[in-house]
C-alpha cells in the first residue's frame, strides 16, 4: 500500500487513545464563547486566530510558555455546565476522528475558583462523557470513555486526589496519575498514596520520561507502581544505539530499560507533543524515538496529549508516522493494539475491544497483516 492511499485511509481506522488531557483539547470557538461568558480575556478574538496563538505558544520550544496556555483554558472552565460542555465536545471530536476507546485526564483541583466541590467537578465532567458518547451514538459512532482524575506535583494535595478519584470507581473514573513540573516533584514525595492505590487496586499512570530522564521513569515504575507512563520517551537515555560489524543497528539496554521492556508497561507517547516541549532532542517525527522503542518491542502507545495546543489529533499524529517515518498499517495497528490492551478496565473488555473491533477494523482495509 502506498503512503498517499494509506494516508487517505487513517480516518477510517479505529484508534485508541490513553494520553489525552481534557484541558488541552478544547475547540477554539468553544474557549471564546466560555471566556466572554465569564469576562475572561483571550489574547486574540476569533476562533482561527485562537488556534494559531495556541499552536505557536506551544511551538515556542519553552515548555514554560506552553504550558501558560492551559491559564486559559483552565480559567473558562470553572462551572459544571462548562466542563460539561468541554467533556462532551471532547467525546464527540474523538469520535469523529475515529477514537473506539479513549481516557480523558484532567486535574479537579484546577477547577474550584467558582465554589466548586471536587466530586461535583467529577460529576460533570462525566454528565459531558455521557451525553458525549449518546450524541456519537445517535450519529452511528461507538465510543467508550473514562476519567482519569490526576494530582498537580507541586499542589500536595495527592492524597486528597487518589481518595477522590477511588470514591468515583465505577462512576466513570478508570485511573490516577500525578502531571505537572515533573523535575523536582517525583512520586517519593508523598510515597503512601501509592501504597493507597495499590491496596485498592487502582489502575496508575504517571507522567514520567518527559521533562525529567530515567530516574524520574525509575520512581513511576518502582515507587509509584505505575502501570503506564505518560510520555515515557526518554527511556531511550538508558538504551546504548550503535552497529554491529556488519553496520546493522544495535541497541544495548539498561538495567531498567529492559524493566520496562520485560514488563511490557505501555508508553503513552505523544510525538508533536514531545517536539513541542523538548522532551526528545529529535527535531522531526522521523527522528523521534517512537519507532526505534517500537522496533526494540517496548509497548508503545500512540497519543495526542494536548489536542488544542498541538493542533493535532489521532488521525494527524498517524499520517505523520506514515509520511515522515515509514510506518505501515500493520506499525499503526500494533500501537493501536498495545494501547487497548493497556487501557484501564478489565482483560474481558480489552480482549472484546481488540478482537471485535480493532481487528475487524483493521481488516477491512487492504495490505493489513493481523
Amino acid at each position: 500500500m502506498t503512503d498517499d492511499r494509506l494516508v487517505d485511509l487513517v480516518p477510517e481506522l479505529p484508534k485508541v487513545l490513553l494520553h489525552d488531557h481534557l484541558d488541552g483539547g478544547l475547540r477554539p470557538q468553544t474557549v471564546l464563547e466560555l471566556a466572554d461568558a465569564v469576562g475572561h480575556r483571550l489574547p486574540v478574538e476569533d476562533a482561527d486566530s485562537l488556534a494559531d496563538w495556541f499552536q505557536q505558544a506551544a511551538d515556542s520550544g519553552s515548555l514554560v510558555r506552553y504550558l501558560e496556555t492551559f491559564d486559559h483554558t483552565i480559567a473558562v472552565m470553572q462551572t459544571p455546565e462548562a466542563l460539561a460542555r468541554v467533556a462532551k465536545e471532547a467525546v464527540l471530536d474523538l469520535a469523529a476522528d475515529g477514537v473506539v476507546y479513549a481516557e480523558q485526564r484532567w486535574a479537579p483541583e484546577q477547577h474550584l475558583t467558582k465554589g466548586l466541590s471536587l466530586p461535583e467537578t467529577v460529576e460533570a465532567v462525566q454528565a459531558g462523557i455521557d451525553e458525549g458518547i449518546a450524541l456519537a451514538a445517535a450519529d452511528g459512532r461507538t465510543i467508550r470513555v473514562g476519567q482519569i482524575v490526576t494530582a498537580m506535583r507541586h499542589a500536595d494535595r495527592w492524597s486528597e486526589i487518589a481518595e477522590l478519584a477511588v470514591s468515583y470507581r465505577g462512576a466513570g473514573v478508570v485511573g490516577f496519575d500525578i502531571a505537572g513540573a515533573e523535575d523536582g516533584f517525583p512520586p517519593d514525595r508523598h510515597a503512601g498514596i501509592w501504597r493507597f492505590l495499590a491496596d485498592h487496586d487502582f489502575p496508575v499512570t504517571i507522567h514520567a520520561g518527559e521533562a525529567a530522564g530515567v530516574a524520574s521513569i525509575a520512581q513511576a515504575v518502582h515507587v509509584g507502581q505505575a502501570d503506564r507512563i505518560g510520555h515515557g520517551v526518554r527511556i531511550v537515555e538508558d538504551i546504548a544505539f550503535g552497529t554491529d560489524a556488519d553496520g546493522s543497528p544495535l541497541a544495548t539496554l539498561g538495567s531498567l530499560a529492559h524493566w520496562v521492556r520485560d514488563h511490557q508497561i505501555p508508553l503513552e507517547v505523544c510525538p508533536v507533543s514531545n517536539l513541542q516541549t523538548s522532551a526528545t532532542t529529535a527535531k522531526s517525527v522521523r527522528e523521534h524515538p517512537i519507532t526505534r522503542l517500537k522496533e526494540l518491542d517496548f509497548a508503545v502507545t500512540l497519543n495526542t496529549d494536548n489536542r488544542l495546543m498541538s493542533r493535532t489529533s489521532m488521525s494527524h499524529e498517524m499520517r505523520l508516522l506514515v509520511t515522515e517515518a515509514g510506518w505501515s498499517i500493520d506499525d499503526l495497528a500494533d500501537v493501536t493494539i498495545a494501547a487497548a490492551w493497556g487501557a484501564f478496565m478489565h482483560h474481558d473488555e480489552r480482549r472484546d475491544l481488540v478482537e471485535h473491533v480493532i481487528v475487524p477494523g483493521y481488516q477491512k482495509i487492504e495490505g493489513a497483516q493481523l
